[in-house]
């Protein structure tokens, strides 16, 4: 006896269209996507590694499908192997890294109220795509009469600040 799946609710997934998106690290392939999760297909190339990154809208739980990656959240580190699993949860530094010789394959189930290819803040990247820090404004400097010196490099010269005594 088969059995129908009968209708399609109107909630039902959204099927995207399989393409697959280059990466200097590999590429991803988005396989399926819903209200709330994202499902992803990631094949990280031998040698390369992701971006130590995290996300403030999203938590993400990856299962090894081919190859051992060594995996990378909250500072601890560990190697994987085929149908091994971790969870990252929102806001932890993560990284996925292919220190083998064939690529490592990972199905990636995000989730949570934001999936957009734009959360992502990095802190260290291999390919220059880490986010820059703010630099702060330069303090004003209190002379004694006398403006400072500055190095090349803007910074306030050591030779410049005058000595204080104590009165003690």
């Amino acid at each position: 006896m088969k059995i129908s799946p009968g209708p399609v609710p109107q909630t039902a997934a959204l099927r995207p269209d399989g393409t697959i998106v280059s990466r200097p690290w590999g590429s991803f392939q988005t396989i399926e996507e819903g209200a709330g999760y994202k499902v992803k297909r990631l094949v990280v190339a031998p040698g390369c590694r992701l971006s130590l990154q995290r996300h403030r809208h999203r938590a993400e739980h990856w299962v090894v499908v081919a190859g051992m990656p060594r995996v990378i959240v909250s500072g601890r580190a560990q190697r994987l192997r085929e149908r091994g699993t971790v969870s990252v949860p929102r806001g932890a530094w993560h990284r996925i890294e292919n220190p083998g010789i064939v690529p490592v394959v990972i199905i990636e189930v995000q989730h949570g109220p934001y999936l957009g290819e734009d959360d992502i803040i990095r802190r260290e990247d291999d390919y220059g795509r880490a986010d820059a820090k703010p630099q702060a404004a330069p303090r004003p400097v209190k002379s004694a009469g006398t403006p400072p010196r500055l190095t090349p490099g803007g910074r306030v010269s050591a030779r410049s600040t005058p000595s204080r005594k104590s009165t003690r």
